[in-house]
Formats: structure tokens, sequence, C-alpha cells
């Protein structure tokens, strides 16, 4: 039997970045699991803390400016910050692996993209030249990269994005990792290729049984892969919950506002679409409080007088949580989303009734 509880274990993770204006405390607390075949979506704006997150549990902060100033990054239970430069490094590829935002930066411009892809068995498994094409060759042809042979030597800006994006993907489980991390794997993509990248990534989860946590801000993307959703702002995790329950019925406020502020299938033509009012705070100078009060319609004087406690089980299951002063009340509690208006195209697309009206 193993010993641990999770494949992956956040614990009160802390970092910040020391700069000459200051300190900026990007993340503050954050504590999140992740189970065996499981996908976690973590959600929130630009400047949220989501890349960070994944960057220290990667060991690929820039530091300086960025340091790990507190917490435990579990796998197998065993504590991945105390382990050292070499130990990590063994650990990225076969155990856990990355995509990156942006696949043009990320995949280096002067190599061919099989050359770069068949680098990953040359260092990790010390596979000679000839192995390591064929198997690159393979890894090409499973993310569906047309004429993979002819397209061996081809460099990144020869490509399209969703293209390159596959070339990322094909990186990143080279060596059937344990846990993949996607940040942002469909920015800047178009609805039907997002799609397809989408149904990519879990087509390989459940082919490599992999753990996934799958970054963004996009709330239509996830609404139909992920198992549970985990809520960032300005650095803290204000609300965590299955899929179901995050769209059936948010419990922070925050959570709200990002549920309001997304296109529906059954919204009104000529409707005012919402938003959330302001700005993310300037980490440098964060609001007294709780850090969401500037923007929250819910804010009473509590909110601005003390930061919310860690995050509180909503439930006898352990399953839903959230870090807010007003998460109880019923102003909170008995806002929800109208019920979505039954659509046959969507229930064609075999889309789940609870939250087909979010797509």
């Amino acid at each position: 039997m193993a010993d641990y509880d999770h494949l992956l274990d956040v614990r009160d993770l802390h970092v910040e970045f020391r700069m000459r204006t200051g300190i900026a405390k990007a993340i503050n607390g954050v504590s999140f699991y992740l189970d065996e075949k499981e996908t976690l979506a973590i959600l929130g704006e630009s400047g949220s803390g989501k890349s960070v997150t994944a960057q220290a549990i990667m060991g690929i902060l820039d530091s300086p400016p960025g340091f790990v100033t507190g917490g435990e990054v579990l796998f197998q239970g065993v504590d991945m910050l105390k382990m050292s430069r070499k130990q990590r490094a063994a650990m990225r590829g076969p155990k856990i692996s990355m995509i990156f935002q942006d696949a043009l930066s990320a995949l280096n411009p002067v190599f061919p993209v099989g050359w770069q892809i068949a680098e990953m068995f040359r260092i990790h498994h010390k596979t000679n030249s000839s192995d390591a094409m064929k198997a690159a060759i393979s890894l090409m042809e499973q993310v569906r990269i047309p004429a993979a042979r002819q397209r061996f030597k081809a460099y990144p800006h020869q490509f399209s994005g969703g293209m390159r994006q596959r070339i990322m993907i094909a990186m990143a489980i080279a060596l059937d990792p344990w846990i993949l991390i996607a940040d942002e794997p469909t920015t800047a993509l178009d609805v039907t290729v997002q799609a397809q990248i989408m149904a990519l990534l879990k087509e390989l989860q459940d082919e490599h049984d992999m753990g996934l946590i799958l970054i963004t801000h996009d709330l239509g993307v996830v609404a139909n892969v992920a198992d549970r959703i985990a809520v960032m702002y300005a650095g803290r995790l204000v609300e965590t919950a299955p899929v179901v329950d995050v769209y059936g019925q948010p419990r922070h406020p925050y959570t709200i506002g990002l549920l309001e502020s997304v296109p529906r299938l059954d919204t009104k033509l000529g409707g005012v679409l919402p938003a959330i009012g302001g700005l993310p705070p300037n980490l440098l100078a964060m609001p007294s409080g709780c850090p969401f009060n500037p923007r929250c319609r819910f804010a009473v004087d509590q909110c601005r007088q003390g930061t919310p406690p860690p995050l509180e089980s909503l439930d006898a299951k352990g399953t839903r949580f959230a870090a807010c002063w007003r998460v109880a009340d019923t102003a909170v509690v008995d806002w929800r989303v109208d019920e979505p208006v039954p659509d046959e195209r969507v229930d064609d697309m075999g889309v789940d009734d609870e939250i087909g009206g979010w797509l």
C-alpha cells in the first residue's frame, strides 16, 4: 500500500518576489491536492498567482527575484521543496511535466521541433539518436501532427499556434509523467482548436493515467473536463469544490462574479454582459481586510477590517471550501444562477445538463 494520501499535496505554500520597490507576496498560504487520474482546474484572473503556483511546484521560479518562503509540495508523500536541484531536475519529465502558456516562447527557435522532443529521450533515457528520433516521430503522430516524419525537421515558426501547442504536449508526455500541469494550454487559439486541444489532453490523460492540473481563466473550457475546481484571487485560494457544485451554487463572491461574466447560451440577445468592477489589487499595496473587498458587492465592515480565515469546510463530506466572512450569509448562500434554458443542441453534444448553460 502507498503511504501517501494524495498524488500531489500542496500545503500552505508561500512565494514572494523581492524587488527594489518592495516585496510582493504572490502566493499566500495556498493548499490543495491532486489524486491519481484526477483533473483539477485552477481558475482566476491574470495575476491571481496560478502560473507562479505551477512554477513553484515544478521548481522553475526565477530566483531572484522569486523565492518559496514556506509550505510543502508533497509528491507521493515526499517534500520536493527539500530536494536538491539535481533531484528536482530529475523529477521534471518522468514524474511531473508542464505545458507552458506560450508555445512559441517555450520552444527553442533555432532547433527543429523533432530534435527538441527527441532530446527528452536522449537526456533522461540515454537513448541513441536513431531510437530517440523514432520515439519523437511516434509522439508527434500520437498528438496528431500531420506528416510527422516529414515535419520532424521543421522549426517552431513553421507551425500554426495549434500545432505548436501539440508539439508542447508531445514534449510534456514524452516520459510518461504521473502529473501534467497545463498552463493556459488554449490561450490565443480559436474555439475549434481549443476544443481539439482539450479533447486531446483528456484522451492522453486516460491513456497514461495522469493527474492533470489545468490552469486557466476560461470557465467555459473546464466545465466539461474538470473533476474539481480551485479558484484563486490575489495569491490566495478562495474557493474549492467539485465542478458541478461550483457552477451550480458558488459560495465565494469572487466565484459568483466570474460565473456572471461568462456568456451563456440562454442569454437574451442585446443583453448586457455583467463584469467584475475594478482591478485586481497591487501586490505591493494590498487593501486592508479581504483582498477582494474593494470589488465585492457583498462586502461589509468586517470584510474591510480583517483577512478571512483560511478555507473552511462547507459540507460534512469535506469537499467544499471557501474563504469569506459572509460565506454563511443568506445574501451569498441564496445567490444562484438562473436555471439554464433546455437546448437540444447542447443535449445532443453530450453536455452535462447541470452545467450546460455555461458552455
